[in-house]
């Protein structure tokens, strides 16, 4: 039995269900059983058998990896998925699924809240409603409480899931439409408070699709604003598609220009090009785990081509990699002094962190603009404030920086995807060429400019060398232009 996870392949002989050669989240990733309900799934129904029969057997209650509660609650709910798909689950597996729900319903993850205690919730619903008596009761009444008290917890008034991350945030819009998909399917066994539940899930949906779609660039994939990469949740086109399979409609449309203000992102889109610019904190303040020291960076497609790109997420635990692919350097922002903007540490920890101020956008005379600034280098010399405005018009974007104490020395990278070709002529000036031979044309208006090699990372487990234009603020001040005709 092989598995091949983030971009990681080991077989289950070589390295067992835990052992030491894979990292942390490979491990969870083999725990989940997310193929049982892939695309084509049904051609390895006697393997997942196998499989399933095999885990039973080589994980025993309470010991490994396997058995903390995220995995657990995503195993149950693949499980059930796959059960209600028409498949038969072994009846050791099914023994084996209600000692798991047991053994979660003692572990739920009140310590960590946000995305694992919602996974748990949505864990003991589906059990709930798959087991009967009076157990499966309370299995089912206890899911549907923590949803009731997280959903307008986690899902802001504007759509977005709280921790910021478009990867999260659509992860949360499967589990949203799961909840809603099993509780349709049992609707006998839900009392009036479930029927509360169901609705308030139905209600949120069509402003988190909304949110999803303002944050995806042309392609259909995400911005990487935080935690965040390609192939872990659900691309916007099958999360639209799951909701039209369940009877709703299309997804809002987007206008010209959107503001997210609950969360605090902005789309600006003119002609072929598409701006997504972040003047949001960093994440709740309770809970900023899966934060960058991105503030006040953005994202930008041209043609339907990924131009300007933040870093992306390869890589989760603890190290220097993790530390640099969090940090603001690795972002389309401004450094100074050398500083992250917000004090990124450990694997999952922030210390202090960016506020930002004063954001908005505005519409004048064909042209889009958003700005804001932030306080996250308070702690330097003079408390410095970094302030920055966007312009995109119909053939050409301007990105303005300020910091309040001209002093300090302050750097705005601009990171390419690789993709697309940079050429330097002068100073701080030069092309961009994208696909099919476009050319775009940089400048920055006087600052000094260099070009330095760098890392792309779109998903897990993947680097993709890139470059990047560094601009070097002078006398706190910068400009950085791109046009294209």
């Amino acid at each position: 039995m092989t598995f091949s996870l983030l971009n990681q392949t080991a077989s289950l002989p070589e390295v067992g269900w835990d052992g030491p050669q894979c990292d942390k989240l490979w491990r969870y990733n083999q725990h989940y059983f997310d193929d049982l309900n892939a695309c084509d799934a049904d051609a390895r129904i006697a393997w997942h058998i196998d499989l399933l029969l095999a885990w039973v057997e080589e994980n025993p209650p309470g010991e490994g990896t396997g058995w903390e509660p995220y995995p657990t609650s995503l195993r149950i709910v693949n499980w059930i998925k796959w059960a209600l798909a028409g498949n038969a689950l072994p009846t050791e597996c099914i023994q084996s699924l209600a000692v798991q729900v047991r053994w979660l319903m003692r572990r739920l993850e009140w310590h960590l809240l946000a995305n694992h205690l919602f996974a748990n919730a949505k864990a003991l619903v589906f059990a709930g409603l798959y087991f009967e008596g009076s157990e499966a009761h309370r299995w089912l009444d206890m899911g549907m409480k923590i949803l009731a008290h997280e959903l307008p917890e986690q899902i802001l008034p504007d759509g977005g899931q709280f921790e910021l991350s478009p990867m999260y945030h659509a992860l949360a819009i499967e589990d949203v439409l799961d909840v809603v998909n099993i509780m349709r399917a049992y609707t006998a066994a839900l009392g009036p408070v479930h029927e509360q539940c169901l609705a308030q899930c139905e209600g949120r949906l069509p402003a988190m699709r909304r949110w999803l779609n303002t944050m995806c660039h042309p392609d259909g994939e995400i911005a990487f604003f935080n935690d965040a990469a390609c192939g872990v949740a659900p691309s916007s086109a099958e999360l639209d598609d799951y909701a039209r399979r369940l009877g709703y409609g299309a997804a809002l449309e987007l206008q010209e220009y959107m503001w997210l203000a609950d969360s605090g992102y902005a789309r600006l889109a003119q002609g072929g090009a598409v701006l997504i610019v972040d003047m949001a904190r960093v994440g709740p303040d309770y809970l900023p785990g899966h934060a960058h020291a991105d503030t006040l960076s953005f994202e930008f497609s041209f043609q339907g081509q990924r131009i300007f790109v933040n870093s992306g997420t390869s890589i989760y635990g603890a190290g220097p990699e993790r530390l640099r692919q969090r940090g603001t350097p690795a972002h389309n922002t401004v450094t100074v002094n050398g500083r992250n903007s917000s004090d990124v540490w450990s694997g999952f920890r922030v210390g202090r962190r960016a506020y930002p101020m004063n954001a908005g956008i505005s519409s004048k005379a064909g042209a889009l603009f958003a700005h804001a600034g932030h306080d996250g280098y308070r702690h330097l010399p003079g408390c410095p404030v970094h302030q920055r405005s966007w312009a995109l018009s119909s053939n050409r974007m301007i990105v303005e920086d300020s910091i309040s104490v001209s002093s300090l020395p302050g750097e705005a990278r601009f990171h390419l995807h690789p993709d697309v070709r940079v050429q330097q002529v002068g100073p701080g000036d030069g092309t961009l060429t994208a696909r099919e031979g476009r050319l775009l044309y940089w400048n920055t208006h006087g600052c000094p400019a260099q070009v330095e090699s760098t890392s792309w990372h779109p998903e897990f487990g993947i680097s993709q060398p890139n470059y990047c234009i560094v601009v070097a603020l002078r006398e706190g001040r910068a400009t950085f232009e791109l046009s294209w005709i």
